[in-house]
């Protein structure tokens, strides 16, 4: 039997897992040990494989994540008063479905960042639809929507997602349409979905920095009292990983609160 339009028709039908499951397997001196059926079940079960990485890859597009980052490397032995109790309910993801929100707090440096990037990666892969901003970026497109007057289309997009990453909240001044405008993205997402910000602001701080007592009350109502929150502190991590860096260079031993890291090469 010609192969050639067997493949030609997998093609066709975008079943290019299988077809390329298939070419591997007409490959293999030893794949006539199996029976049809087993056969049969590796080029499906590649086929769904080959789906599921193109739904992520997707979804990690849509998503666009501030920085490449996932939980299986975040480093826990650097001290940042990390609950791990907490930490382990928040990886667990569960409060997505719950509808719930994620605060992340702390210095500069101190990788609030990456746990937020890191819980929408995890949130991509758990099959949720993410979107992640920056808060001056999402003030930005707010300002292109307002002037191409999509207002309401960008706020609908945003609506629909599972997740929502705000990253950098109160970074810097709010002008009064600015505030109303993230009044309503959160309202949209009130007890509907869920959403993740980080800041170098405590949150006992925000009510101070959005200075304005009635949309201060209205923000927070929506995102504070349904939230767990991982409140960081310690050294900068970028800070720890020069002075790592350059310890290395001397051959030393680096020390910092209780955590002890080794230079390479070093005893």
């Amino acid at each position: 039997m010609l192969i050639e339009p067997v493949l030609q028709l997998l093609s066709e039908l975008k079943l290019h897992g299988l077809r390329s499951a298939l070419e591997r397997q007409l490959s293999d001196p030893d794949i006539g040990a199996l029976r049809f059926e087993e056969r049969l079940s590796l080029l499906l079960q590649h086929e769904l494989a080959e789906r599921d990485n193109c739904r992520l890859t997707q979804r990690l597009r849509v998503a666009a994540l501030p920085q490449p980052a996932c939980l299986e490397d975040l480093d826990t032995r650097i001290a940042r008063n990390l609950d791990p109790a907490l930490m382990s309910t928040v990886r667990d993801l569960a409060w997505i479905a719950r509808h719930l929100n994620v605060l992340i707090t702390g210095p500069t440096g101190i990788g609030k960042s990456f746990i937020g990037a890191a819980l929408a990666h995890a949130a991509c892969r758990a099959d949720y639809h993410v979107r992640c901003f920056r808060l001056p970026r999402l003030i930005d497109e707010l300002a292109r929507a307002h002037a191409f007057q999509r207002r309401s289309t960008f706020l609908r997009s945003l609506a629909k997602a599972d997740l929502l990453l705000i990253d950098d909240f109160a970074i810097g001044p709010l002008s009064d349409q600015s505030k109303r405008d993230l009044l309503e993205i959160l309202d949209d997402r009130y007890d509907k979905s869920a959403t993740i910000i980080t800041s170098q602001l405590d949150v006992k701080q925000w009510h101070a920095f959005l200075d304005d007592p009635t949309l201060a009350d209205a923000i927070l109502d929506r995102v504070v009292h349904n939230a767990y929150h991982l409140d960081l502190s310690g050294d900068s991590i970028r800070k720890l990983k020069a002075m790592r860096a350059r310890n290395a260079r001397n051959g030393g031993t680096l020390t910092t609160g209780s955590l002890e890291i080794a230079a390479p090469g070093a005893l």
